[in-house]
């Protein structure tokens, strides 16, 4: 029987905390009743540098529920993609299967059932996809969507309005593991994987709990992460820009000397001024972008760790293995 652990990503979770430990215990009992999973399957919590008292009550929950609760504690705030990617590591060698999921419970837990039917019909990973989106403000939709449309755009290959809700079989996680990069973006990086894949489709909920994590700020964050470590289009696209630019200002002198001897000479600095923070304003955003990619470059070749574990709340039986 496969063994399931289900990862979640803690940061400033205690008012969710217990609400999601309930619900995912149950996802476990019912599973493993039917006869899809083992008994000893376990939900991971992945403690990312809380300041409250998250850790806390994962050492509580843990104490209550030895077998099907456990715990890693990181030494500081490394982030949701970092923190998601080391509890996949870290249970990659304690089952044969994972699910990650949020601690706020905005993901449809009842659809990991799901996951796992498609999981035993062959498949590696398993999606999980919203079907709609009709709970979103406007301005949310409407960037999300755009999102999608403008990661696609760039040649970055995505699941449409997929988050980080999805299931991997231990072959897939350890394939994961290869790819050692700082520069996290695993809606891009799941997908290079290659293995067999399916979705499933569900409605978001609201969150029971607390407040989002993900505010703008860190929304455009992942956005431009997500272009920068997978495509280089937008150096392309200022490489294309340059050269549009010299066409034009190649047109502009041929008008300009034709105006002198026809003796239609238009004095004034307006445009001449305009000209300048046009085109000094353009530099500079192409020097910050280029800049940002010889960031990246810095950051990938110091080979730095992505994360430290300071602890691991887990079973005798795991520590043997």
């Amino acid at each position: 029987m496969d063994k399931l652990a289900i990862v979640v990503p803690c940061y400033n979770e205690e008012e969710v905390l217990h609400i999601a430990t309930e619900a995912l215990v149950g996802v476990l009992d019912d599973l493993a009743s039917k006869g899809k999973i083992a008994k000893e399957s376990f939900i991971l919590f992945v403690n990312d540098g809380s300041k409250d008292r998250t850790w806390e009550l994962i050492e509580e929950e843990h104490k209550a529920h030895p077998i099907q609760v456990r715990g890693v504690k990181l030494a500081g705030n490394v982030g949701h993609q970092y923190a998601l990617t080391a509890g996949l590591i870290t249970a990659k060698d304690m089952c044969d299967v994972t699910v990650s999921i949020d601690a706020d419970l905005q993901d449809d837990v009842a659809v990991i059932e799901e996951m796992i039917d498609k999981f035993h019909a062959g498949n590696d990973i398993v999606y999980g996809v919203r079907k709609e989106r009709k709970t979103d403000t406007f301005f949310k939709r409407t960037t999300a969507q755009g999102f999608y449309k403008l990661m696609d755009k760039m040649g970055v290959k995505t699941v449409y309005n997929h988050a980080d809700f999805r299931l991997m079989s231990r072959r897939a996680v350890e394939e994961f593991s290869k790819y050692e990069e700082t520069n996290l973006f695993l809606r891009g990086m799941v997908p290079l994987i290659g293995y067999q894949t399916d979705c499933v489709y569900y409605d978001r909920k609201e969150r029971v709990a607390g407040e989002s994590k993900y505010p703008l700020k860190k929304m455009l964050a992942l956005a431009f992460n997500g272009i920068s470590s997978f495509s280089v289009k937008p150096i392309s696209m200022i490489l294309g820009l340059g050269i549009a630019i010299v066409i034009i200002s190649i047109l502009a002198a041929i008008y300009a000397f034709i105006s002198y001897f026809t003796g239609h000479v238009v004095q004034g600095w307006t445009s001449l001024i305009l000209s300048i923070w046009f085109f000094g304003g353009l530099q500079l955003l192409a020097i910050g972008l280029v800049g940002q990619y010889i960031g990246k470059i810095y950051m990938e070749v110091k080979h730095r760790p992505r994360y430290n574990i300071e602890k691991i709340l887990s079973t005798e039986d795991d520590k043997e293995d």
